[in-house]
């Protein structure tokens, strides 16, 4: 349970200071964030036939095996079917519809994959652990969860991450482009998974049920993570010193005790912490936030613990 409030606290506070590569349990929804560069990834797979009328947007480009480029963004493309397909990220246009809820695509390959959220189809399996996904991608990125690659790496402050989309929705928390507005409140957020996530606080919807004891979740990945109290799962341990956790998050967070990280830093005082909420705690000593209050006199303190161990043995 403390690794699943740390975890939460982690990932509540990466909301609001747009970090944004997720904890595991979100690695179905990790492809979600990609951007436009992250869809090209998509585009290889597609044919060349596309049903895209012709745009005033394509212009013919000889050299380096690249014949078609966008004359909105200059981009290169092998293929008139792939251009085609680019441009729709300039119109917004999303001609694939998915025949069971409604949802709306770009490409017709997306359309084919998000049935499997629908059919429960997740037909590429990991040969070491045996979970299965429904995207081969997916899959590539689980694999480094095993072998700890990151291979793609910031140039701005070397962080490094275990798929492109992570770093493409990263290089954001740089630049400061925050391109997903919530249309309820107009909060906006570097990541599309992000804002979906964010969506769920207006409409209090909780789609995913616990079959074993009903508590319902917001995230299909947070329902993954509660599955292990009743399995008693730990799928995550430390190579330094075998500690096993159920979340890969709460694996990262205690490698900091071993390696001495603290990538948090107090923009005030400049004091490192280790995670987020000791930040968020420390914090309250310049902004003089008292938020613990007692319930017998109304005294307030900046420490839960303050308020539990020194004031209220006054009262007994």
């Amino acid at each position: 349970l403390a690794d699943q409030q740390l975890c939460n606290q982690e990932r509540n506070s990466s909301l609001d200071q747009e970090d944004p590569e997720p904890p595991e349990i979100k690695e179905e929804q990790e492809e979600l964030c990609t951007s436009r560069e992250g869809e090209q990834l998509v585009l290889k797979l597609l044919s060349n036939n596309s049903h895209v009328a012709e745009s005033p947007d394509l212009n013919r480009h000889h050299g380096n095996g690249k014949k078609y480029s966008c004359q909105t963004c200059g981009k290169t493309f092998r293929t008139h079917g792939e251009l085609n397909n680019h441009i729709r990220i300039h119109t917004g246009e999303k001609p694939f519809t998915c025949n069971t809820c409604g949802k709306a695509f770009r490409q017709r390959t997306n359309v084919t994959v998000h049935m499997r959220t629908h059919t429960g189809e997740k037909p590429f399996t990991c040969e070491i652990c045996g979970k299965a996904f429904t995207h081969l991608s997916t899959l590539t990125g689980h694999m480094r969860t095993h072998t700890g690659e990151k291979p793609f790496t910031c140039d701005i402050c070397g962080k490094a991450f275990r798929i492109r989309a992570s770093l493409t929705c990263h290089m954001r928390t740089h630049t400061g482009d925050k391109k997903f507005t919530c249309k309820t409140c107009g909060k906006s957020f570097t990541a599309r998974r992000h804002l979906e996530t964010h969506m769920s606080t207006h409409t209090g919807v909780k789609p995913f049920s616990c079959n074993t004891c009903g508590k319902d979740f917001r995230i299909r990945g947070n329902l993954t993570v509660h599955m292990r109290i009743h399995t008693g799962e730990t799928p995550y341990s430390c190579k330094t010193c075998g500690k096993t956790f159920k979340q890969h998050c709460a694996l990262e967070y205690h490698m900091r005790i071993h390696t001495g990280q603290k990538p948090y830093s107090c923009k005030t005082c400049g004091k490192k912490m280790r995670n987020s909420s000791n930040l968020i705690r420390h914090m309250r000593i310049h902004t003089g936030e008292r938020q613990f209050s007692c319930k017998t006199c109304g005294k307030k303190f900046s420490k839960k613990q303050f308020r539990k161990e020194s004031h209220i043995s006054l009262w007994n």
